[in-house]
């Protein structure tokens, strides 16, 4: 057990670094909705936390021009600008749209264009590629490429997701149980995501991600327990309870999911393509995670007694600031 936690204490130091820019690397979106005529409405949405002397901006194709100045509101912890654009009577296909900055501010971008027909074109740009050329109908491969990227970057940028997925690693005692354990949560999750999205169920996120707090804060009082304690329910059927929390971040997921939107036509592929990153990057966690447990057990070290605890207190705290953070913003 000393092992697992070293290893909770080492991954709790990265994703706490990861924390700290946590807003900041969020993905920047750009939004185009053509109508007619050749005039666009431009959305660029941004995190208002980015790394200073690293400003992102969006690039429109060179015919574009202005048509009013933009209107930037603050909602939470971004920046949305609106504006109108006219692109001229050859429209937006076959023109590249694209967003500068994104090799200082560390960040990717999505871009989502809605077209005068109706058809909706999705692309993320990236600091090694950051045009994005319209084509008249998304590619399927480009959709599940898109898609699966999206997919890996929310699971692995969500350190409460992942904090989650870390305490359930240390809950279960033995292989067997691990495997069951991390297969109901990703079939409890998989199962919300695809009916929220699907729009069959509907709930606010704010008390959602509230909720999500919660969990991990649970699992922490239920890892910081005494060996000698009554097994609770968590430890005596950890699957039952990973699948029942994995709905519940399956609807985190899915807000996630509904921001970015799905393309018309292809809303089953992109929903595979997205759940499929998002099991990507799990996987990846995971791997990680029992590469690092396996070193430290091999490791001529003897950890103090006193060190044990410290790293499930941490992510005791750190869920318990994420639980007033979040009943905090439902006061508003």
């Amino acid at each position: 057990m000393a092992h697992r936690r070293a290893a909770l204490g080492a991954a709790l130091l990265a994703l706490a670094a990861a924390a700290a820019q946590a807003h900041p690397l969020a993905p920047a979106l750009l939004e185009l909705r053509e109508a007619t005529a050749g005039r666009v409405e431009v959305t660029w949405k941004t995190s208002a936390l980015r790394a200073p002397g690293a400003p992102v901006t969006p690039r429109l194709p060179a015919q574009c021009r202005a048509l009013s100045a933009p209107r930037v509101v603050a909602e939470g912890d971004a920046l949305v600008g609106t504006w109108a654009v006219d692109c001229g009577a050859d429209g937006l296909v076959g023109r590249a749209v694209g967003v500068d900055g994104l090799e200082a501010a560390r960040i990717d971008a999505l871009v989502r264009v809605t077209l005068a027909d109706g058809r909706v074109v999705r692309g993320v740009v990236r600091a090694a590629t950051p045009l994005f050329v319209i084509p008249a109908r998304e590619a399927p491969g480009a959709i599940l490429r898109a898609y699966v990227g999206i997919g890996v970057a929310h699971i692995l940028g969500g350190l409460d997701h992942l904090l989650f997925v870390a305490g359930l690693l240390m809950l279960v005692p033995t292989r067997r149980l691990l495997i069951e354990t991390v297969t109901a949560f990703t079939v409890g999750h998989s199962v919300t995501l695809s009916l929220a999205v699907l729009d069959l169920i509907r709930l606010p996120s704010a008390p959602i991600e509230l909720c999500i707090a919660l969990s991990v804060f649970w699992l922490a009082v239920e890892l910081a327990r005494a060996p000698g304690d009554r097994p609770s329910l968590l430890r005596r059927q950890p699957w039952l309870m990973a699948a029942a929390f994995g709905l519940l971040h399956g609807l985190g997921f899915a807000s996630a999911l509904q921001e970015v939107g799905l393309p018309a036509g292809d809303v089953p592929l992109a929903l595979f393509a997205f759940n499929l990153g998002i099991e990507l990057g799990q996987l990846t966690f995971v791997a990680v995670w029992l590469t690092a447990a396996a070193l430290l057990r091999r490791a001529p070290v003897r950890w103090p007694e006193w060190l044990h605890p410290l790293p499930l207190y941490a992510m005791g705290a750190l869920a318990a600031f994420w639980c007033l953070e979040r009943a905090a913003a439902l006061l508003r």
